[in-house]
């Protein structure tokens, strides 16, 4: 085998992990300073590749994003300007939330990306831009947007491919001249804390954002108040630290975990409980011990999918049979998620289906050594980095690809797990 090795380890993983500021929070709150009356002082930003393209994304648009100590200092312009070829790589937020901020640029953008970001979803967010008076050329990247001249204040779209659809228009609703009424037109609508943090974040710098019915989101014309802000952990990141210790019978530490938080990631510690884990919170940290064996779980993950490979990963390591449900729509996520985890479980002697929305996990097989296919996917690398735990000699075939959300993933698992 050809690729890159995952530490194995017949130890209990003990230890403490830092981890790096919230991808989803991250970029809301880059793209709300560069939307907002005034420069606003972001600290614990993410450094990662899909905050960097949304950084460089806002430049071409005209925002001044300038480090000041362990601050970055966002100051919007007078007036957004079109931009060519803004690069989205394989960036969710990035190529949702952008596009919205170029409708009220003083020129035409483009917008294009990695060779698979055009099959990421992307129609229902530009039909919803095209229903505010854009013109866009395509329904996935690469696309031209050219912004309206006279703007709507009314959008219908189907959110249940991405709940980023809903959140990229209401992230530049108040900024139009009527304000925004938007409703989501589909059977399901997954993520939806991820919908709640973009309004509670919108309503803490000043926006009203009225609610009449769980498909219906009403908000008021007027300025995004400009506003410093401490960025939270990334707790979907922390959970795999902390699945270490689950999967290994060990304890594992990540500092900083809020009290409550938005992020769908803090269910993580929900669900290890469930499978058999301890949690221990204790003055602003959270711990989880873990059990002498996990055992399988019945999940809907539909407010959480991001948890999808972690909690596949324990499940084929726990006894019995771990069901995810309620997550059908990760099939258009960096790659197909369910198919590419059922491939790769098979592939190490697991037994997995894909079912409608979801997928079937049999644990307690003896893992083979194989080579892990990543597909480009960082939550590839942590199922795999998951799995390699229990057994010596499994790789992935790109390690790098974790630069997507957390680039120092390898040396800080490398370091717990020894």
């Amino acid at each position: 085998m050809t690729g890159q090795a995952l530490p194995f380890t017949s130890s209990p993983v003990v230890g403490e992990v830092t981890v790096p500021g919230s991808k989803s929070e991250t970029n809301r709150a880059l793209v709300l300073a560069a939307l907002a009356d005034g420069p606003s002082a972001l600290r614990g930003v993410l450094d990662s590749r899909d905050s960097q393209l949304m950084i460089d994304a806002l430049r071409a648009l005209g925002v001044s994003l300038e480090r000041d100590g362990d601050a970055l200092v966002v100051t919007p312009p007078v007036r957004f300007r079109g931009a060519l070829d803004i690069d989205c790589g394989l960036a969710g937020t990035v190529m949702r939330f952008v596009p919205p901020i170029a409708l009220l640029a003083d020129g035409p953008s483009t917008f294009i990306g990695d060779p698979h970001a055009s099959e990421r979803p992307m129609g229902p967010i530009l039909d919803g831009l095209r229903q505010l008076g854009a013109l866009v050329s395509e329904d996935a990247l690469p696309f031209r947007l050219v912004p309206p001249a006279a703007f709507g204040s009314e959008a219908s779209v189907d959110a249940s491919g991405s709940s980023q659809f809903v959140s990229g228009l209401l992230l530049i609703g108040s900024l139009l001249p009527d304000g925004l009424m938007l409703r989501h037109t589909g059977a399901t609508l997954p993520s939806r804390p991820h919908i709640a943090m973009t309004c509670e974040m919108l309503r803490a710098r000043g926006v009203r954002i009225d609610q009449p019915d769980e498909s219906t989101w009403v908000v008021a014309p007027g300025p995004i108040a400009a506003l410093d802000l401490l960025i939270e952990p990334d707790l979907t990141n922390a959970a795999v630290f902390l699945a270490a210790a689950a999967a290994t019978g060990g304890r594992v530490t990540v500092p900083g975990w809020p009290e409550t938080s938005l992020q769908p990631g803090a269910l993580f510690l929900e669900l290890a409980a469930r499978m058999g884990a301890t949690v221990e919170r204790d003055d602003g940290s959270v711990t989880l011990v873990g059990p002498e064996r996990l055992h399988g779980i019945d999940v809907d993950l539909t407010t959480a999918s991001e948890l999808t490979p972690v909690i596949a990963a324990l499940g084929a390591l726990a006894a019995g049979t771990t069901t995810i449900r309620g997550v059908g729509h990760i099939r258009g996520h960096e790659t197909d998620r369910l198919a590419a985890l059922v491939a790769e479980l098979t592939k190490l002697g697991v037994r997995a289906e894909e079912t409608a929305d979801g997928l079937t996990v049999e644990g307690g097989a003896a893992l083979q050594r194989a080579e892990v296919e990543t597909y480009a996917d960082h939550r590839m690398v942590h199922f795999a980095a998951i799995l390699a735990l229990a057994q010596p000699g499994i790789t992935v075939t790109d390690l790098e690809c974790v630069s997507k959300t957390m680039p120092a993933f390898p040396q800080d698992w490398a370091g717990l797990v020894s």
